[in-house]
């Protein structure tokens, strides 16, 4: 599937715009629940909105021009995640139960929001590292929000803000592992541009570029 389609320009425009607006409801909403796995995916909703907005940009641009692009998005998916962890363990030593509630309701918006999005790009799945890592940004978004309801179920049953932490834990594994993914996906792509174009060619063509 060519990257410069139509059908992905306007699905990513509307995806644009539905991460927007998700991002604002649910991070005041995980301000005033005290969630942990709502201000997370919150987060994933704001750098959704990014990446997306990036791959338009590169829409049309050379194969090494667009896996720029993805390594540029894979290390900001790198660094959320990482920051998701370091909050989910400063969280973990504080006092204060999420308002389960709201998480699950906004839990649940939040999962219509991103199963949309996932509908729009579905044909966008199997693309070059640019428009894969849009995919697996609203499959990752999906995957997250379940467990965000789930998180809302767990913290209301056992009344303790565990699972809650746990769910953002995860969140933040599953950011790392698809960092990782669209990263290697880009580094092999940039390798392929450039052994086919001497001028980007350093004085040692043997080495890799990692």
């Amino acid at each position: 599937m060519r990257a410069a389609s139509a059908p992905f320009r306007r699905a990513s425009w509307a995806v644009i715009a539905i991460n927007a607006t998700m991002f604002a409801v649910e991070m005041t909403a995980g301000a005033l629940a005290d969630s942990q796995a709502l201000k997370a995916d919150a987060l994933d909703f704001a750098a959704d909105t990014a990446t997306y907005a990036i791959s338009l940009a590169v829409l049309g641009a050379s194969l090494r021009v667009r896996a720029t692009a993805a390594l540029v998005k894979g290390a900001s998916l790198l660094l959320m995640g990482l920051w998701v962890f370091g909050s989910t363990l400063h969280a973990a030593v504080g006092p204060g139960l999420p308002d389960a509630p709201v998480m699950g309701a906004v839990g649940f918006l939040a999962l219509a929001a991103n199963l949309l999005s996932v509908l729009l790009l579905l044909r966008c799945r199997d693309g070059d590292s640019n428009v894969r890592s849009v995919w697996l940004c609203s499959r990752n978004d999906a995957i997250g929000n379940v467990a965000v309801v789930m998180a809302a179920l767990g913290v209301f049953g056992a009344g303790t803000a565990w699972p809650d932490l746990i769910v953002a834990g995860a969140m933040s594994a599953l950011f790392l592992s698809s960092a990782v993914s669209i990263l290697r996906q880009a580094v092999r792509e940039l390798q392929g541009a450039v052994g086919r174009s001497g001028r980007d060619e350093g004085p040692d063509r043997s080495r890799p570029l990692v």
